[in-house]
């Protein structure tokens, strides 16, 4: 019903903006003034490994997969998802670094998750049909605001407002009842001042793994007014989403007994008939709306200034059926029956955050002759409160209270920042770069953990972590262009980044973790003649500190993350691409990489037991798990007139699951080739209509592309120790379809 309504709100409004009949000469054509808010960006002239997908190559493939999938095809991408179609839960990662060290901004504002340092995407639906283009930084990239810039960026441009008013909507639908909704609707220049735009977006699918749907709703909004050299644009986008898990994925032995589309989140017990039960309300529900108040000024021709208010609201839970839990890491008292005393129950619990984070960013930039420089920063702070709920219990004489809580805590966090920044033309044909930017994080996590504190058994783990840090990231680099096909460029630079919540919680009680370093150094060539471009980058990321996953445990049996003293990403990036007027087009990109940890230590406990037998185990260099050596990206495709056809492969070899270099915990290689079809008619009272078909994984390859995996031992009859490995995976989608229709007004 929800979907019949919005289908009927899209088509009204669309007919309304139609309606107007403005005709582009009654306008005054002026040129409205971009959405940027600092100068985080990278330019051809800087020193810096980007790649740029405009808003066409987005339109081309955005048929409701969340944004990392509409990025795969850019060097050095891999993406995940829980579901298996893209939809949902997923993740990005690039060169290898996952999705805590991946700056992301939107119009210059701060997106990833304070605490966590995730963008959970599954928040943002459909957020790329509002974008004007994304620009993905490898490396440490260009300084900017916000937490995660350690190893690569995404910056997001929201869209340019146009000049006449406008309408499209978008449906699509295909396999595992997948399908997007989508008007997006704009005034044009009012009285030429003022400008409206927005988007209604709905987007849901049941998911290829059992069970895993999800629900999507989301909108854009953008309220503009200019007036001469200065602009105020007011944007908000929302995202809200409702999804049943998905996360403990399968193993191998779980995927041959019960198929590749096992799910085993919700289970509950299986009758006298091997049938299953699953709890239905096994979901993840949140709501997430950002506001942005966002105003540019040009000084002439050589100054503008750029300042952004920011406030973003979150909202939601997740809740879980857990069987036969410890009463007491819940706050139940065991009880006798029977004589005897129960300690264990299966019960429902509910995990809530509620957090506000807000600031302001301001960006003063200058280009006038052989210098371009910007002066710019931010603060921003941080609120998050966390608690959670026992919502029933299946045996205990202690009735659960839905209001009361078993812990809760808060975490406050300041960040600010400062960066200058500089690219000065030495001469005609080689220039110099410098940026340097100071960085101070305050962070405290008040109250009780969700983890019952097992070393005195008197209740949950108290938190009291108070952290300061102050970081300093210079970057230098320089550029030659000795023609106008050719230029290359060298550059150096440091980045520093902070723990993460889990690195707090999940870590030890008194031994907190230290912060992470990263020395990155890039030579980079880049060749554009008529058709054709070629690029090769070359990367050295040298890491000190880096937190990773060593089998180690805190004092409660909890996984750990802990700082390795060295570990570096050596690899080469190559691109091509060609562009034939006949209408052909191609475009390829190579990753070949090592991935290293040196020297590493594996902690194991006997039956993963804290409190049993330590085994230290060394490894000397290991690859760092999740981190191929090659990724291979190829795009060909073919236009002539309406019609557009393009295949789209992706290759991506042999990943470790854990950094113990476990032959039996890997991701097999896989290569996944994606065709696209559509074609446009020019119709009467309509700009287009455009008619289309995807067919996702065509040659039907059994694939899965995330997991986790861990390792214990026990002694054998003998006393020898014996180590035991065990893993889950995260099966894909095999081939599917996504039929999709455009109407533009």
């Amino acid at each position: 019903m929800k979907r019949v309504v919005l289908c009927l709100c899209m088509a009204v409004a669309a007919g309304c903006v139609h309606a107007q009949g403005v005709s582009p000469d009654t306008l005054k054509m002026v040129e409205l003034q971009g959405v940027e808010v600092v100068a985080t960006r990278a330019t051809r002239d800087m020193p810096i490994a980007f790649t740029e997908v405009g808003k066409e190559e987005l339109k081309q493939v955005n048929l409701g997969q969340d944004l990392p999938y509409l990025l795969s095809s850019t060097p050095s991408v891999v993406t995940t998802s829980d579901a298996g179609m893209g939809i949902g839960y997923t993740s990005i990662r690039v060169r290898g670094t996952d999705g805590t060290r991946i700056n992301v901004t939107a119009n210059g504002i701060p997106i990833n998750d304070a605490e966590s340092h995730t963008v959970y995407w599954v928040n943002m639906g459909d957020l790329a049909s509002s974008l004007r283009d994304v620009q993905v930084q490898r490396g440490v990239g260009t300084s900017t605001n916000g937490a995660g810039a350690f190893g690569a960026s995404i910056n997001m441009s929201t869209i340019d407002t146009p000049t006449q008013p406008y309408a499209r909507l978008n449906f699509s639908y295909g396999s595992f009842n997948t399908h997007k909704e989508t008007l997006n609707a704009g005034t044009g220049l009012l009285a030429d001042h003022w400008t409206l735009d927005f988007r209604l977006s709905d987007i849901g699918t049941d998911g290829y793994i059992d069970r895993a749907s999800a629900s999507l709703q989301s909108y854009y909004a953008q309220l503009g007014c200019f007036f001469g050299s200065s602009s105020l644009r007011l944007v908000t986008f929302s995202g809200h989403e409702k999804t049943y898990h998905a996360w403990n994925y399968a193993s191998k032995d779980e995927m041959e007994e019960y198929g590749r589309r096992y799910n085993s989140c919700g289970y509950m017990y299986t009758d006298g008939d091997g049938v299953m039960h699953f709890y239905d309300d096994q979901i993840d529900k949140y709501t997430q709306t950002h506001y942005q108040l966002l105003f540019n000024h040009a000084f002439g021709s050589a100054w503008t200034l750029n300042v952004g208010l920011h406030y973003t609201k979150g909202s939601g839970y997740y809740q879980e059926y857990k069987r036969n839990r410890t009463m007491q890491e819940y706050g139940l008292t065991p009880f006798e029956e029977e004589g005897e005393l129960v300690y264990k129950t299966d019960l429902v619990r509910k995990k809530a955050v509620d957090s506000w984070f807000a600031g302001a960013v301001f960006g003063i930039n200058y280009r006038s002759g052989r210098l371009a420089a910007s002066l710019g920063g931010g603060w921003n702070k941080y609120h998050g409160d966390h608690y959670g709920h026992i919502l029933w219990v299946q045996r205990s004489l202690q009735a659960p209270d839905p209001d009361g809580k078993y812990y809760a805590n808060l975490g406050v966090k300041t960040d600010g920042n400062v960066f200058l920044k500089a690219n000065y033309a030495l001469t005609d044909q080689l220039s110099a770069y410098g940026d340097v930017q100071y960085r101070h994080i305050g962070y405290k996590i008040d109250g009780t953990n969700d983890k019952y504190d097992w070393t005195t058994e008197k209740g949950m783990q108290v938190l009291a972590i108070d952290e300061r840090f102050d970081f300093f990231n210079p970057k230098v680099g320089l550029s030659w262009r000795p023609s106008r096909q050719h230029s290359l460029f060298a550059s150096f630079g440091v980045a520093h980044k902070e723990p993460t919540r889990n690195n707090y919680t999940d870590g030890k009680f008194s031994d907190h973790p230290t912060a992470e370093r990263l020395f990155d150094y890039e030579l980079g060539y880049h060749f554009a003649s008529g058709c054709l471009t070629l690029g090769a980058n070359l990367y050295y990321m040298y890491y000190h500190d880096q937190l990773v996953l060593t089998g180690e445990l805190n004092e409660i049996g909890e996984a750990m993350a802990a700082n390795v003293p060295s570990s570096y990403r050596l690899g080469v990036e190559l691109m091509a691409g060609l562009s034939l007027p006949c209408g052909f087009w191609w475009n390829a990109n190579l990753t070949l990489s090592r991935n290293r940890i040196k020297d590493f230590v594996e902690t194991l406990y006997e039956n993963e037991d804290a409190w049993g037998d330590k085994w230290e185990v060394s490894h000397g260099d290991v690859p760092i798990a999740f981190s191929p050596a090659c990724v291979f990206n190829n795009r060909l495709g073919y236009r002539y007139k309406g019609f557009s056809t393009f295949l789209q492969t992706q290759y991506v070899s042999k990943q470790y699951m854990s950094n113990a270099k476990q032959e039996d915990c890997t991701l097999d290689p896989y290569f996944v080739s994606n065709l696209h079809l559509d074609y446009t008619f020019a119709l009467p009272y309509v700009k287009s209509l455009t008619v289309g078909l995807a067919i996702y994984n065509l040659f039907n390859e059994e694939y899965e592309n995330n997991g986790y995996a861990g390792s214990g031992f026990y002694y054998d009859e003998a006393g020898q120790k014996v180590r035991y490995n065990y893993a889950g995976y995260a099966a894909q989608a095999g081939t599917s379809v996504l039929a999709h229709l455009s109407l533009n007004f």
